[in-house]
């Protein structure tokens, strides 16, 4: 797929008063639609040296829009990286955990990579957008050290690797009534847009790369499109989608909605202290694959390890009561420390406190008894399930 006609420069867009990330005290980076959400009345929050809309009213009415309607998000934080060239497919081969090479024209695939010692340095979507061109989506705190680890391993390579993080916008619409909504303003053929592919397209007159793909747990497409067509095709998507209930939505109800489908956040359920084995997550790296890549030989020994004595395992817990478990709160059994939580909310879906949960073998299969969550001293009771938490009816 081309994508010639969607790299513009990002245009700084002017305030009286900058923002300053807390971290650092730089200025924080302000997305394209940063004065729209400002007049929707968003409450906005420093994400990852981004000043992003946390919520525009109720958290728990925007994350029930996208389960039963759809949501639109600004996901414009998000690192793109461009890999082109005769040998892209072999740098990205190298570079990362999967296998890129075997990557379908106008499909995706969600990989990982890591260090030599196997820790995840971030998790990732690789589009293949060209016979030997690839759009790598980072995560925004992962961006510059996911860019500095290609460029590097990219050294001897005939390929290039390209930050394109300023030349793109992204916006998300997900949710039930999001194949109809987006259907209304583009003639991209959405029907024969499988999960996990995308497609050039003109969505509202605007030139975009149409993707099926999401972090909510419902169907829906991220749309990338250049910084200066953000405002229109966001407009646009709002006025589509009025009559169909579509609201826009902020971080907060991406993470509860994420978190009850089961999806991992880098941060919390990955870091680069664990491998994708440690994370439950083996079946991305291929070891099958032609050539060699970094990491190999850590993550073979990582997942001898995994199959000869599992390490802890994530799980699932759902409140049996009210109180909400956070990350780094001790997972509880016998009076013995036996895991931790990564990530805890309140489910609106499930009317309960969920959370995930790295826990010791011996105490992750569903059902097992006695496990609870120390909340400032007090062991609160919780069940162990399966994730995800929430599935959606296809």
């Amino acid at each position: 797929m081309g994508r010639t006609q969607i790299r513009p420069v990002l245009v700084p867009h002017a305030r009286e008063t900058t923002p300053m990330s807390s971290s650092d005290a730089r200025p924080l980076r302000r997305t394209a639609l940063d004065a729209v959400h400002r007049s929707l009345g968003a409450t906005m929050t420093d994400f990852a040296g981004w000043d992003m809309p946390l919520r525009y009213g109720s958290e728990r009415e925007e994350h029930l829009a996208v389960r039963t309607k759809a949501g639109l998000f600004d996901l414009s934080h998000m690192g793109e990286i461009t890999v082109t060239g005769p040998q892209a497919a072999a740098v990205l081969d190298h570079a990362l955990v999967g296998n890129i090479a075997s990557v379908a024209l106008g499909r995706a695939r969600y990989t990982m990579i890591c260090r030599a010692d196997g820790g995840i340095l971030d998790d990732l979507i690789v589009y293949r957008t060209a016979e030997t061109t690839y759009l790598v989506v980072a995560n925004a705190a992962n961006a510059q050290v996911v860019l500095d680890a290609l460029t590097e391993r990219a050294a001897g390579f005939d390929a290039e690797v390209r930050d394109d993080r300023d030349a793109y916008a992204l916006i998300a619409i997900q949710g039930p009534a999001s194949p109809a909504v987006l259907a209304s303003l583009t003639d991209a053929g959405l029907d024969g847009l499988k999960y996990y592919a995308g497609l050039p397209g003109t969505v509202a007159g605007v030139p975009a790369l149409i993707a099926r793909t999401g972090y909510t747990g419902e169907d829906g497409f991220e749309l990338f499109v250049a910084p200066e067509h953000a405002v229109r095709l966001w407009q646009a998507l709002s006025e589509a989608g009025e009559d169909a209930g579509v609201v826009p939505c902020g971080l907060s109800c991406r993470d509860t909605l994420r978190l009850e489908a089961g999806m991992p956040l880098y941060g919390h359920e990955l870091t680069t202290e664990l491998t994708p084995f440690d994370a439950g997550l083996g079946r991305v790296v291929k070891f099958d694959k032609e050539g060699d890549f970094v990491g190999r030989e850590a993550l073979l020994a990582a997942a001898e390890r995994a199959e000869k004595n599992p390490p802890r395992v994530l799980v699932g817990l759902v409140a049996e009561g009210r109180r909400v478990p956070r990350a780094g709160y001790p997972v509880v059994a016998g009076g013995e420390v036996i895991g931790e939580v990564t990530s805890g909310a309140p489910s609106p879906t499930l009317g309960k406190p969920i959370a995930m949960a790295y826990v010791d073998a011996a105490h992750a299969a569903p059902g097992t008894p006695g496990v609870g969550v120390d909340i400032r001293g007090s062991h609160e009771p919780y069940q162990v399930v399966a994730l995800p938490f929430y599935k959606r009816q296809k």
